[in-house]
């Protein structure tokens, strides 16, 4: 071969005495067949194989397989983000004249999808309150296809009577999916109480970097897989081989991180509503909605917990989160930083609670060192509680 083709064709090389603990990073848009059969045949290839690079590489089928494992599922396809995953099972199997219901609670962008593109499709969607539990038939409708969950709450953390709301649906023929993407499947194993569809943000925990956007979908019927393959095709979807070697690497030390920063929140949440006449809004605290049901069916708390701030203090919030020094103000959580967010959610809420039309400060515990957060957090509420003429 001539110069100018030997930079193009790369010569093989031995790997027979290579082994790495890292998994390799496989990028492809083409993928080549050895021989004109395969090509001409490549249709007949099931959905783990491969046949164009959009579909997923070897790289891709680790993080596949590894969530799978972890969520107990038969399956699991990986998308570029949270809320394209909860796009593609809703399109996956909602058509014209089906009905969608879904928590008050939810991610609000789900909500946005709902009404500004599901509904131009002829799909009706409404909402139940948090913590309806068998409650839940109040709310379906007759062309209920999708109850959609999530647990703990957006912002106010209430936690939903998964079981309960699972067995209704069970009942009716309704599929189930659920956001998990606070509790991961370490903590809170959706499939096993019988959810079709346990979907979670890998951006936050699994990720676990602030570096990268990517959900998951599981499930343990392949049908149900198969249904999202055939949206993520149709839409062109696909996530990159690097951002997913990103996510492998945050997974092996997901675990770790929150134990760490499940047992701080929990410690700097009492803390807090021991110590300042606020509301804090978390499942571990025993006079939260929820508790009880928490303990029974979770494994634990990860970092991300609420406060609740008293009118007079929102004047000040501002100065107050100016001089933080260790938490950063930002939204996206899960990350090795802690994150403080104050949030709205009037415009997200229509079960009347007191607490909607507040200031919510949504906290997320990183692995900083636990007094250097508690010496910014009492600064940080010695501002708030300040009187007004000092």
């Amino acid at each position: 071969m001539r110069d100018s083709t030997l930079t193009v064709h790369h010569p093989a090389v031995a790997e027979d005495e290579f082994a790495s603990l890292c998994v390799a990073t496989h990028r492809a848009s083409t993928i080549v067949f050895e021989n004109a059969e395969a090509y001409a045949t490549r249709g007949d290839r099931d959905l783990d194989s491969y046949s164009y690079g959009m579909h997923g590489t070897p790289t891709q089928r680790v993080l596949e397989a590894q969530i799978t494992a972890l969520e107990g599922g038969c399956k699991t396809v990986i998308l570029p983000s949270g809320q394209a995953a909860v796009a593609v099972v809703f399109l996956s199997v909602l058509k014209p004249g089906d009905h969608v219901l879904i928590a008050e609670t939810a991610y609000p962008p789900v909500n946005g999808l709902c009404r500004d593109f599901l509904s131009t499709l002829g799909i009706s969607w409404s909402t139940y309150p948090p913590g309806s539990g068998p409650e839940i038939e109040r709310f379906a409708t007759a062309s209920t296809r999708l109850i959609w969950m999530e647990s703990p709450g957006s912002t106010t953390m209430e936690i939903e009577d998964v079981p309960a709301i699972v067995a209704y649906a069970r009942r009716r023929g309704i599929l189930t999916g659920i956001d998990n993407t606070w509790a991961t499947p370490l903590l809170f194993k959706p499939l096993a109480h019988g959810v079709d569809f346990s979907m979670q943000a890998l951006t936050k925990y699994p990720g676990g970097h602030s570096d990268i956007l990517m959900g998951s979908v599981s499930v343990s019927d392949p049908a149900l897989r198969k249904g999202l393959r055939d949206i993520m095709r149709m839409l062109g979807f696909h996530t990159a081989p690097d951002a997913i070697s990103l996510a492998l690497r945050g997974l092996e030390t997901m675990a770790l991180r929150i134990a760490h920063c499940g047992r701080v929140a929990g410690e700097i949440a009492t803390e807090i509503a021991a110590r300042y006449p606020v509301e804090v809004l978390s499942p571990i605290l025993p006079d939260n909605p929820g508790h009880e049901i928490w303990k029974r069916d979770f494994a634990g708390a990860s970092g991300l917990f609420s406060v609740v701030l008293p009118e007079a203090w929102e004047e000040r919030l501002a100065i107050a989160l100016d001089g933080l020094e260790i938490f950063a103000i930002g939204a996206s959580w899960g990350g090795t930083r802690s994150l403080i967010a104050p949030m709205a959610i009037s415009g997200h809420r229509t079960t009347p609670d007191p607490r909607n039309e507040r200031i919510i400060l949504r906290l997320s515990i990183g692995i900083e060192d636990p007094e250097d957060l508690r010496t910014d957090l009492r600064r940080f509420f010695e501002r708030l509680a300040r009187d007004e003429t000092s």
